[in-house]
Order: structure tokens, then C-alpha cells, then sequence
């Protein structure tokens, strides 16, 4: 279940929702959720932008109509990820993120898209922790987990 927060100083709400379910919702609808989840994190990116003073996007519904109908005739959808790859490396820099990296996205679109997706998904989940609040009354985001091993000198 996707969790609602507020991009602080603004009214703008942005959503942490499951990498899992962004690579395997579109499967289960048929490409209808991909078409949403593709709108609405373009339209976070977008407020977020604006909220910042950076220029992460303008057009949402352009976003949108490049996947379909511009994604029958190819060129349009590999455009439209394109830039919103370089938004979302945009949104994750402001954040003090890692930004995803061009050349697994371009990989992953071609060879396993829903993967792409769910990494997507996974980078703006980071960027929303650290510049969104929850709403009130709401529970604080969850953090990440460190996955890492322990180093050597925190052992003794």
C-alpha cells in the first residue's frame, strides 16, 4: 500500500509505493497502471521541481500520451523515459540521492521493463523520504534498511 506525504514548505503530495507493485501491477492490469503510475510520478517530479525551483518536468500528461498512444510508434516512448530518467537523476541529486544510473535503465527497458520500474520506483521512493513529510497524523516514512555488512572496527 502506497503512503501519501507532503513535499515540505508546499500542499503538493507525493506517494512511496511498492517497487513490486510498480513492476508488476502494469502485468496484472495490462499496461493500465503503468500509464498512471507513469502520470502521477511525472506530475511528483513536476512539484517537486516547482517546489525547489528546478525544472523536473512541466507536462505530465505529455509524459503520459509519449508512453501511449507515442509508444505504438516506438520513438515517443523511448523519449519520454528518457527524460523522465534524466528528471528523476535530477530529483535524487536535490535530494543528496544516488540518482539511477542511464545505463541499467537503458538496459533494463530493453531487456526487462518491469524491472526498470520497480528501480525507478525504489529511487524516488529515497528522494521522497528526504523531502516529503508525512501527513499529519500519519506515521513517519519507514527508512531503508543498510544493507550492507558491518564493517570490521564496529565489531571491536
Amino acid at each position: 500500500m502506497a503512503q501519501e506525504l507532503e513535499i515540505r514548505n508546499t500542499n503538493e503530495r507525493v506517494k512511496l509505493r511498492s517497487p513490486w507493485g510498480a513492476a508488476l501491477l502494469p502485468i496484472i492490469t495490462l499496461g493500465i497502471y503503468h500509464l498512471v503510475w507513469w502520470y502521477r510520478i511525472n506530475r511528483e517530479l513536476r512539484d517537486l521541481g516547482r517546489a525547489k525551483g528546478y525544472d523536473l518536468g512541466q507536462n505530465p500528461m505529455a509524459s503520459l500520451l509519449a508512453a501511449f498512444p507515442g509508444g505504438l510508434i516506438i520513438v515517443p516512448a523511448l523519449i519520454t523515459y528518457w527524460r523522465g530518467g534524466k528528471r528523476i537523476q535530477g530529483a535524487a541529486s536535490l535530494a543528496g540521492k544516488e540518482p539511477i544510473n542511464g545505463f541499467i535503465g537503458i538496459v533494463l527497458f530493453f531487456v526487462i521493463p518491469p524491472a526498470l520500474w520497480a528501480y525507478i520506483q525504489d529511487s524516488l521512493n529515497g528522494v521522497w523520504r528526504s523531502e516529503a513529510t508525512s501527513l499529519p497524523g500519519e506515521s513517519a516514512p519507514a527508512q531503508v534498511e543498510d544493507h550492507m555488512p558491518p564493517r570490521l572496527e564496529d565489531h571491536g
